[in-house]
């Protein structure tokens, strides 16, 4: 008993570790990932729950040139972050509230304190959020897109799937940054991935290894307690 419980101590850290230790990474090594790894991670990740088994995923992993490409795409479009049309779904809420404006503000203040970014310094914000776009100097950048036939569930077991990879790619010691500012550029992304018209880009990621040398990695956010959102019944 004594050793299976040591055992399922020593499992639970680990996989403990590689959840907490999953953050959004902005800034990565040119490092290579090779192409046996990345297929690892996927094939894990696809192991994630979804509605009668459907797996909606779709995703397009990019290197080099064609990654290159969608870069310019989107950064040569001359459509500001802050102009871009959502069009094909909604991320954020039109107008924020309570308890989220907060969250959000202590993200961006925390990420651009980081940076040594002002709060009136606009240029210096808007170049940070291009660095979206070029996945953070990341050597993979994936886009994920849903059949927009789908409905809200298999949205659900997307996020599932997304989770998985940032995960395994942790177990593999890659980092991950998830990325919605993709969404918006559909029309720039769709031809240089020949993505047809039924599916809906979700979001991007970065995939490689940290910089640890630079500041906006050093940031880290916080959780709420679970007193603020678990309810225990009985």
């Amino acid at each position: 008993m004594l050793e299976n419980n040591s055992r399922i101590a020593k499992d639970a850290a680990i996989v403990d570790e590689a959840i907490t230790s999953r953050r959004s990474v902005r800034a990565f090594l040119p490092d290579m990932v090779d192409d046996e790894t990345i297929r690892d991670v996927l094939s894990v990740a696809s192991r994630a729950p979804s509605g009668t088994n459907m797996q909606p995923w779709r995703v397009y992993v990019t290197k080099g040139e064609v990654k290159q490409r969608i870069s310019d795409a989107i950064l040569n479009s001359g459509i500001r972050a802050e102009k871009a049309e959502w069009d094909e779904y909604r991320y954020y809420p039109d107008q924020f509230f309570e308890p989220y404006l907060t969250r959000r503000r202590a993200n961006g203040f925390g990420l651009y304190g980081a940076l040594g970014i002002g709060r009136r310094e606009v240029d210096r914000m808007r170049a940070q959020h291009d660095r979206n776009f070029v996945f953070f100097d990341a050597p993979v950048g994936m886009i994920f897109t849903v059949d927009r036939r789908l409905n809200k569930g298999s949205w659900i077991d997307y996020g599932m799937f997304l989770q998985n990879i940032m995960v395994a790619a942790r177990g593999r010691g890659l980092h991950t940054c998830p990325q919605a500012a993709f969404a918006p550029y559909h029309r720039q992304i769709r031809p240089v991935l020949n993505i047809p018209d039924e599916e809906i880009v979700v979001c991007g990621m970065a995939l490689g290894y940290e910089d640890t040398s630079k500041p906006e990695n050093e940031f880290r956010t916080d959780r709420a307690p679970l007193e603020e959102w678990v309810t225990f019944s009985e």
